[in-house]
């Protein structure tokens, strides 16, 4: 961007994390993950369309929808309060990362169940995101986007304005370039 100075680090940084959110938010995915986190889950299944009033995150009997990719599973804690040892499950899909489901190997013995009230009573830990660092195309977009974001302080028409051609004919400009949703298009998760 030419930017030689230190004058603007403070908003270049700003630029960075507000595209970095926005890139998440566009694609329903977070891209880097520094610590565990524990996320609840409820251990029934979602009847809601059948008119029983039931909101659960089974997709089935042995299989919890994450709603969120999960890079690697510390522990689970199922909503009875006992563990159920990592060796039991299986993260889906099989053999690749981000994993959007754990379940239950039907061998095991264990299987999803709660004391008391269902909702959020099953605890899973782990890493909660596409990948412990960012893919290489994530990272251009996001500076590509910071960038865009950076050249509006001066009130340039790259981002979300209006340009006014030489004819006098009012040009809106897209909120994020093409090349940009091209770089984030394969990363896009279904909500």
């Amino acid at each position: 961007m030419g930017v030689t100075a230190s004058t603007d680090d403070t908003l270049l940084s700003l630029c960075i994390d507000r595209a970095q959110s926005t890139i998440e938010n566009y694609t329903n995915r977070v891209f880097e993950s520094a610590a565990d986190t524990t996320r609840k889950y409820t251990p029934i299944i979602d009847r809601i369309g059948s008119g029983m009033g039931f909101n659960g995150d089974l997709i089935d009997d042995y299989t919890i929808d994450l709603n969120y990719d999960l890079i690697s599973l510390t522990s689970i804690t199922n909503g009875d309060g006992n563990a159920v040892p990592t060796a039991s499950v299986i993260t889906l899909p099989l053999n690749f990362t981000p994993a959007y489901a754990v379940r239950i190997k039907q061998a095991s013995g264990y299987f999803w169940t709660y004391t008391g009230s269902p909702e959020a009573s099953v605890s899973i830990v782990g890493r909660f995101g596409y990948s412990l660092t960012p893919p290489a195309n994530i990272i251009q977009a996001t500076l590509r986007l910071a960038s865009q974001m950076y050249r509006q302080r001066d009130g340039s028409p790259d981002l979300g304005n209006s340009i006014i051609s030489a004819d006098g004919s009012t040009i809106v400009t897209s909120a994020m370039s093409r090349y940009i949703e091209a770089l984030l298009k394969p990363y896009r998760r279904r909500s």
